[in-house]
């Protein structure tokens, strides 16, 4: 059996990593500013992720939601401290794609409607409706076209104002930054004049930090960097650390009932433990502070760089625009100075999303190579 080939691939295979590097098989170390999508948030092999992980495997790994699951009440009540939420209620699921489909569906359950405002350059997943509210055309096929998505430039505000009055919008969904879409941000007063014209017109407001979350920007989510409050937020990729978890975030005055969602492995007994772990960590060692701290370092480098248009983004959520496109520049990284980084819909920027571990030396190494890299 051949595997389904939906993936161009580098020619280098990791095969060990520990901290903020990767491994290998002949042992060559590759510093990761990529973080696998921004999926590990507290480096890789954590000590103290680890030894959860196993010390929960060895109790129980799984048993399916039909049954009280106690460490699953113990991530509700962490999360809900760390993150500023601590009345509203979350729902566990397995990716961001699934977090955005779940959310979708709540807002539509809440107030009847169908229609979906999103934004372009937004991506918010791969499955029915999650990649109905992706703009990209190419990974949208006819069975996923029965969605009613109306889609505005970010900071439209008279197109999305006229939109959300005609009141038969169910929610808008948009990211705290957009990050496949090249670390593009929304204005303040665009994400509080969404959450006004929300309010005004019974629309729910649904915020994607599946990127975004977990500490990233400094913020536990992004859109606390903008004091917004949304309805729904949907989170997956670093909450993890690279198991795979996803989740819910919705406000009380939300109902559920009995069979409106479902999972057969959300909020499994090892995914709330990893996730115990990395909420842990990023308390125990500071990581949300130390993002502001390098993610300001690094901007600063990175700006001093030829060939630079701007710099944008928040922490370690960060893309860098150059004047040409970058793909050649990532390869070089990657196969001359062995650094990963990332790439996003618009070919010019250079996307990075390094573990919140990071260290300064490690973001002068990325700058000497990108120096390098540029003559």
């Amino acid at each position: 059996m051949n595997l389904f080939q939906v993936y161009p691939l580098f020619d280098v295979e990791p095969v060990k990593a520990k901290g903020n590097f990767v491994y290998d098989a002949t042992g060559q170390k590759y510093l990761d500013f990529y973080g696998g999508h921004a999926v590990i948030s507290i480096g890789h092999a954590h000590p103290h992720y680890v030894d959860r992980v196993n010390a929960q495997l060895n109790d129980i790994g799984f048993y399916s939601n039909s049954v009280p699951i106690g460490i699953q009440q113990e991530l509700a009540k962490k999360l809900g401290k760390l993150s500023g939420y601590d009345d509203w209620n979350l729902f566990l699921c397995n990716s961001g794609a699934e977090a955005n489909e779940n959310a979708l569906k709540v807002a539509s359950a809440h107030n009847g409607r169908k229609k979906i405002l999103a934004f372009k350059g937004a991506f918010h997943g791969r499955t029915s409706l999650a990649v109905a509210v992706t703009d990209n055309p190419n990974i949208v096929f006819p069975v996923n076209e029965g969605a009613e998505v109306l889609r505005f430039e970010l900071n439209d505000f008279e197109g999305v104002e006229k939109a959300l009055k005609q009141e038969d919008i169910s929610s808008v969904i948009i990211e705290g930054i957009q990050g496949v879409g090249g670390i593009e941000t929304p204005s303040p007063e665009f994400f509080q004049h969404l959450r006004t014209l929300c309010d005004e017109t019974a629309t729910v407001l649904i915020l994607d930090e599946v990127q975004s979350g977990f500490g990233r920007t400094g913020k536990f989510f992004a859109h606390q960097l903008f004091g917004i409050e949304p309805d729904i937020i949907s989170m997956a990729k670093g909450m993890g650390n690279g198991f795979p978890v996803g989740g819910v975030l919705i406000h009380p005055r939300f109902e559920a009932s009995f069979g409106m969602l479902g999972t057969t492995f959300g909020g499994n007994h090892l995914a709330c433990a990893a996730s115990l772990a990395v909420l842990e960590v990023l308390e125990q060692d500071n990581l949300m502070q130390k993002a502001v701290q390098l993610g300001s370092y690094l901007k600063e480098k990175l700006e001093k760089l030829p060939k630079v248009q701007e710099v944008r983004g928040f922490g370690l959520m960060i893309g860098a625009e150059f004047n040409q496109p970058v793909a050649e520049w990532r390869k070089k990284l990657l196969y001359e100075h062995h650094i990963f980084t990332g790439s996003s819909s618009n070919k010019n920027v250079l996307r990075l999303l390094p573990p919140l571990s990071i260290g300064k030396e490690e973001c002068d190494e990325l700058i000497t190579a990108l120096k390098e890299v540029l003559k």
